[in-house]
């Protein structure tokens, strides 16, 4: 006779007996059962009937988990991520055997019973109310497809995971009534089917199709006798029975399987016979899932789309929901990565920085008039081993990039100049730009408090030799620090910030510039390469800034499309000014700093940077269709560019026309070729360092000039035609610079 339970109540006997009189006597599980409300069992449902009527009648099903693909803007597969590896496929798209050798394992009476198994059921509690424990199951298909829509449900949620698959007769009751209304809605081949695509198979893979394609590299569909079998027998454990770990132990199970579907009839005894004798034959298939994948470098930007996606309010009000939906995946994502575009970044960074060197260098590319991000890569891949990273040293902090952006230099002059062209100053506009200064003793600010100058800071130009006056031009081409300062020290900090915010032009961390002359001028504080190249896209676009994106279209695994964030296009500076700013810049690339940057069959226009103790070296610049930004320079901030080698290289000092010149050359003529060529908007920008009646048309700089071109040396001449200045405004004998001089590498404050 069985023993009562401690604590009194019914024996496991006593329970079996009626559970099975009740659930199986009156046609309906649990109708009429009475519970008890805890014990050896591991009950937590309540004990009375009324418990088991208050479980919902409706199993919520979530949409399976599966890999999103991630394409380029030619429809070419960059990656593929995915929380687990899986792609759902019909019941036709599996093979006949497949089906055969899951239910002849698992549960071969599956079309002959309902939800529930009742010589299953019995057999089990028989067995459990002798352990006092759940010690065997029972569960059919149909129960164990419930249970495996509890554990999606719980998605990584450890505690959930734990609660969904806890043995105790609580969550059976849950199930048990599920698969009764499953049974009712779906019937036996779309249970099958659903129980298919939803189990866990081992090696990351859930779902026959992507077990099919791990294991044996093949679609579900193609599977032969054995192959079936063997994916068949791994769901009991796929630990236990992985063939790629275990060939053994697998094989032993992959026979049992055999021999199972050869006793319930579906194979014949020699056909079983034959599979068991063929050895177990893999072509295993590397799970190839995340960003680290992507091709041609372009991990930082499929990762990138990933933040956009956790990011943006389109996709869901809280990150939370987000991310459900980016794991839950299933979505075709085309974004606007331009292939040619990615090729030609990554092979010009592999030509000029290697992999191993001391510093790194990273390339990223916008259209004017979009904001389309059409490349984005750097010379230390992404990764996890040496020499890699994942840091995208293109992007903010909150994008997954650096803390803090890393200090530009001098490619900021340009929007000082844009800020003081707007304000109304001529593009002729002069100041007598010493070597060395203090900064200004105040300069206005946004507020009634203007910036004082209390620590007595100065500022200086790269060479000793660079002497002004300058008129906007030359100081431009020249990058002289001493004439920036005193222009901001003109105009104001005020619309510098305004410009900047304009521009969407933030440091690294997400915070505004800093207002103070350094930042504001010599470009002291962190910013990204992508922010920097979406706002020289404005100049290129003619004024009209607009945000950056990534995503072109979203969709769903049931071919529904999603919304996706649009970029947002505004004036934000005259067309005058902006093509002033290209005709300035043009001249950089012409006979300025920037001369080993230019390109030769089109219009072109940037800006070197070299930043203090040449920690960051610099190259913005722009077509009329493309705008890209390149940095060089240590992550960490402590690599000086002085005596260094750098792809092979030697450099005894970097400059931003130098090293990161080439690399936007060469990455820009790649992306561009076979692309039109349009031209800049120019305007006439008097060459005021040349006689009267000299300069060329449109403002374009001749090449060549000698160092006495300065002004104060046009053998008297007034070296400012139409601009009238105090009699002690020049002075100082001035002689260009070598190439990159005055790239911000000497500021102070």
């Amino acid at each position: 006779m069985s023993k009562k339970r401690s604590g009194g109540g019914l024996t496991g006997t006593q329970q079996a007996a009626k559970f099975l009189g009740v659930s199986v006597l009156a046609g309906a599980v649990l109708a009429g059962l009475a519970l008890p409300a805890a014990g050896a069992l591991g009950l937590a449902a309540k004990g009375t009937v009324e418990g088991f009527d208050e479980i919902p009648a409706n199993l919520k099903t979530p949409p399976l988990s599966q890999r999103t693909t991630i394409l380029d803007s030619d429809g070419g597969q960059i990656a593929t991520v995915y929380s687990r590896d899986r792609t759902v496929v019909p019941l036709k798209d599996v093979s006949p055997y497949m089906q055969k050798a899951i239910v002849a394992i698992e549960d071969a009476r599956f079309y002959e019973h309902g939800a529930i198994d009742l010589k299953g059921v019995l057999r089990a509690l028989n067995r459990n109310a002798q352990e006092g424990e759940v010690a065997q199951g029972a569960s059919t298909l149909t129960q164990q497809y419930v249970k495996n829509v509890f554990v999606e449900e719980a998605g990584d949620d450890p505690d959930k995971v734990a609660q969904a698959t806890q043995q105790t007769i609580g969550r059976k009751v849950r199930e048990l009534k599920y698969a009764i209304q499953v049974e009712e809605e779906l019937g036996k081949k779309k249970i099958l089917e659903n129980y298919l695509n939803i189990t866990f198979f081992g090696q990351q893979a859930y779902g026959i199709e992507a077990a099919s394609k791990r294991y044996f590299s093949k679609s579900a569909k193609n599977l032969k006798l054995e192959e079936a079998a063997l994916l068949a027998g791994i769901v009991q454990s796929p630990s236990r029975y992985d063939p790629v770990n275990d060939s053994e132990e697998a094989t032993k199970r992959r026979n049992t399987v055999l021999q199972r579907m050869a006793d319930v009839g579906d194979v014949s005894q020699s056909e079983a016979d034959r599979a068991k004798e063929t050895p177990i034959t893999l072509k295993v298939s590397k799970p190839k899932n995340g960003c680290i994948t992507a091709v041609d470098g372009a991990g930082f930007f499929c990762d990138y789309v990933r933040e956009v996606f956790l990011t943006d309010p389109v996709f869901g009000k809280t990150r939370e929901e987000r991310a459900k939906v980016w794991n839950q995946g299933g979505l075709t994502i085309r974004t606007t990565l331009d292939p040619q575009a990615q090729k030609s970044a990554q092979e010009s960074l592999k030509d000029h920085v290697y992999q191993d060197d001391k510093v790194a260098a990273a390339v990223t590319m916008v259209e004017p008039g979009t904001g389309r991000i059409i490349a984005m890569g750097q010379s230390k891949p992404y990764g996890f081993g040496e020499n890699e990273t994942q840091i995208n040293y293109s992007v903010d902090a909150k994008m997954g990039g650096s803390n803090y952006g890393f200090p530009v230099g001098s490619t900021f002059k340009p929007f000082v100049a844009a800020a003081a062209l707007e304000q109304g100053r001529p593009p002729t506009q002069a100041y007598p730009a010493p070597y060395k200064m203090p900064y200004p003793d105040s300069i206005a600010s946004c507020s009634d408090r203007p910036w004082r100058n209390r620590g007595g800071d100065t500022v200086e130009n790269e060479n000793e030799k660079e002497v002004g006056p300058y008129a906007l031009r030359e100081a431009m081409e020249l990058s002289v620090n001493t004439y920036f300062v005193q222009m901001i020290g003109d105009i104001g900090l005020c619309p510098v910030v305004e410009m900047t915010d304009r521009l969407g032009v933030v440091q690294g961390n997400g915070e505004k510039l800093p207002a103070s002359p350094a930042p504001l001028t010599l470009g002291s504080t962190g910013i990204s390469p992508l922010t920097m190249a979406n706002a020289y896209a404005t100049f290129a676009n003619r004024g009209t800034h607009c945000t950056p994106t990534a995503i072109e279209s979203i969709t769903t695994a049931d071919g529904k499309s999603l919304r996706v964030p649009q970029t947002e296009c505004g004036k934000v500076m005259s067309e005058r000014t902006a093509d002033t700013i290209n005709t300035l810049l043009r001249g950089v690339v012409d006979s300025g700093t920037g001369q080993e940057a230019g390109l030769t069959d089109r219009d072109n226009a940037g800006k070197t940077g070299t930043t203090d103790e040449r920690r960051n070296a610099w190259f913005v610049g722009y077509t009329p269709n493309l705008s890209g930004a390149v940095w060089v320079g240590s992550a960490t901030q402590k690599v000086k560019m002085v005596n260094i080698r750098i792809g092979g290289r030697y450099h005894d000092k970097v400059f931003g026309g130098q090293v990161p010149g080439p690399i936007w050359k060469d990455a820009m003529a790649g992306a561009l070729e076979g692309k039109e060529a349009p031209d800049f908007n120019t305007v006439h920008v008097p060459d005021t360092s040349k006689p009267e009646g000299d300069d060329e048309d449109e403002g374009r700089p001749e090449d060549g000039r000698g160092n006495d071109d300065k002004p104060g040396k046009n053998g008297g001449r007034d070296p400012f035609p139409g601009i009238s200045l105090p009699p002690d405004f020049i002075g100082g004998n001035v002689t260009r610079g070598q190439d990159g001089g005055g790239d911000g590498g000497r500021q102070r404050g």
